[in-house]
């Protein structure tokens, strides 16, 4: 099973999120984060950096939606 690992970042105040990029291991996506952790706005949040793990090749969201 191969795995890819999303790095975005979200402030708490805030639903915006930005997709910093997609890596091929975890030890990639934690140097994406420190080579952005000093850029503005970055440098102001920088606990707002998450990093997902998820499997190549396979739906992750498969149920539809609902208009709200």
């Amino acid at each position: 099973m191969e795995r890819a690992f999303l790095v975005q970042h979200q402030r708490s105040d805030t639903e915006d999120v930005k997709i910093i990029g997609i890596y091929s291991t975890r030890r990639a996506a934690r140097a994406a984060i420190e080579r952005v952790l000093g850029q503005p706005g970055f440098s102001t949040y920088p606990d707002g950096f998450t990093v997902d793990s998820y499997e190549v090749d396979r739906d992750h969201w498969a149920e539809g939606f609902v208009d709200l």
